[in-house]
Parts: structure tokens; sequence; C-alpha cells
């Protein structure tokens, strides 16, 4: 067997000048790299309530997305008498103060409010990770001017903000979407910059500087790796959050009125919540279900992604 100079290292070859396959050495590398994975995978898979949350999230999921197919039904339809009790009139979940079809809004409604939440948590992970990231890692004068801004942001009433900047930009999905990560990152910052103060001055990274890596290498490729669990947890929980928020600026009106979403029909039923239960229980379960069943998970993620658990 001879070595040979690769450029950049040594690359080991047999008799014939092929490549040698990877050693035990290598193997057993790549198995330490994913051993943490399998181990997470363990832990969140033996938590039944972790599975029952991913279960709910999943069959909600693939109602608002194949739902829309098997029952071809447009939310906002006139299909029967107002106020029909659910199971009479061909209706399952009977229908709303109008005579709408109570499940054809909840599939309906269920696509705006996961859509809105989805990627109203990516931006709040977004704005939230870049603020705290740099303000934990540079520290000093970045660090105190960026958390005042947090903090300005911090002590605003979200729901009254979001609200604010909605009738602003006027009630589409987009500018919800936008309002409720605007208005909801400051908790995530807080969090990555904990992070970053705690892991900044590890002997890895503090290796990087000497060796010379630029700040924007062991921000984004050193540090952020290291400090991802508890921000993974932050941003399944977010979601949760901004379904909430969402179905709240629905309720009090601010929602797109060209789209069903679960808060608005709550918030359009609430004057028969006293004379028909059905038109507001049923989607304030599907929030009640849907927000549920990404708080199990939150949790089953944070018990899988702590190592002090892991090593139980």
């Amino acid at each position: 067997m001879t070595l040979l100079d690769a450029g950049s290292g040594w690359q080991a070859t047999g008799p014939a000048g092929m490549p040698e396959p990877p050693g035990s050495d290598e193997i057993a590398a790549g198995s330490a790299a994913a051993r943490p994975l399998r181990e997470a995978w363990r832990m969140f898979a033996g938590n039944p309530l972790a599975l029952v949350g991913l279960a709910i999230l999943a069959g909600i999921v693939v109602m608002t997305i194949i739902g829309p197919y098997l029952y071809p039904v447009d939310p906002f339809d006139i299909v029967g008498a107002p106020l029909t009790p659910p199971g009479e009139g061909g209706l399952l979940f009977g229908s709303d103060y109008l005579g709408r079809d109570m499940l054809a809004g909840i599939i309906h409604g269920g696509r705006a409010s996961l859509t809105v939440g989805g990627f109203a948590a990516i931006i709040t992970m977004a704005i939230g990770i870049s603020i705290g990231a740099l303000a934990g890692f540079y520290g000093g004068w970045a660090d105190r001017v960026l958390m005042r801004v947090t903090e300005f942001f911090q002590v605003l009433p979200p729901l009254l903000l979001a609200m604010v900047l909605v009738t602003l930009f006027s009630p589409t999905l987009t500018t919800i979407t936008l309002s409720i990560g605007v208005v909801s990152w400051t908790n995530v910052a807080r969090l990555t910059r904990a992070e970053f103060l705690k892991i900044r001055s590890l002997d890895y990274v503090l290796a990087g500087r000497a060796v010379g890596a630029r700040d924007r290498r062991l921000i984004w490729r050193v540090i952020l790796p290291n400090a991802l669990p508890p921000l993974v947890v932050a941003a399944a929980l977010s979601v949760g959050v901004a379904i909430l928020f969402e179905s709240g600026l629905s309720f009090l009106g601010l929602g797109d009125p060209n789209v069903m979403s679960w808060g608005m029909m709550i918030g359009q039923n609430k004057q028969v919540m006293l004379d028909a239960w059905w038109p507001t229980t049923i989607p304030g379960a599907a929030i009640f279900a849907a927000v549920l069943s990404i708080s199990l998970i939150g949790d089953g993620l944070n018990d899988a992604l702590n190592p002090r658990l892991r090593r139980r």
C-alpha cells in the first residue's frame, strides 16, 4: 500500500493505485457521527405522547392536502339551512349561521391555518436566530444595541402590534404571516444569544479563531449547528404560537376575507354560540388539536435532543 498526496491531504491506495476502501477508523468515525441522531430518534420514538402528537399533526396535514379532492365543496357555498345540526341534511359537521358546510370549512381552514403557522415560524426563527447569533457572538456594543432592540419589541403587546400591521397593509395571508413573524422573534433571539454566549468560549471555537477562520464561518458553520437542539424545539413551538396568532386575528375580523380559516369560523359564528354549539366548538377543537399536537412534538424533541436525558 502507498500514500499519494491528494493536494489537500493523503489518500491511501492499494497496490494497483486504486483508492483503498475505508478502514475501520473511518467506519467508526461515521458511526459515531450518526449515533446521536439514532439516540435522539430512539428517545423520541420511546415517548408515547410525542408519537400521539405526531400522529395527530400528520392526520391534520393529510386532511388539508387531500381533503379538498375527496370532499370538493367550497367552504363559502350555501349548502343547506342555517345552523343544521351535525349529521342532518347530509352534513357531517352541520352548517354555520349562513348554511355553509362546516366540514368543508374545517378542511380548507386547516390549510390556511397551518400554512400561516409554518411560514410565520420560519420568519420568526430567521429573525430571532440572526439577531441572537450576532449579539451572542460579538458581544460588546453590538450585543447592547441588538438587545435594546429586542427589549423594545418585547414590551409591545404582540397581538396588538400584529393587528396594527395587518390593518396598515391590508389583511391577506402574506401580510398576516409577515406580521406574526415580525412580532414573535424576541424569545428566539434571547435563546440564541444565550447559546452563543455559552458556546463561543469553548475550545473548538477558540481553535477555529486561532487558525484564522472567518467570523461568518464560525457563526453559521461551527457554533450554530451546536446550538440547534433548543432552537429546533423553539421552532416547533413557534408553529403552534403562530396558529394561535392567526386564529386570534381572524376571530377579530382581521383575517383574509377570501380564505377560510378556523379562527374566521369561530369569529363569524360567535353570535350564535348560545343557540348552536357546533359552529364554534368544532373549529375550536381543530385549533386545540393542532396546537396540542405541536406542543407534544416539541416536548418530545426537547427530551430527545437533551444530551443529559440521552445518557440515562
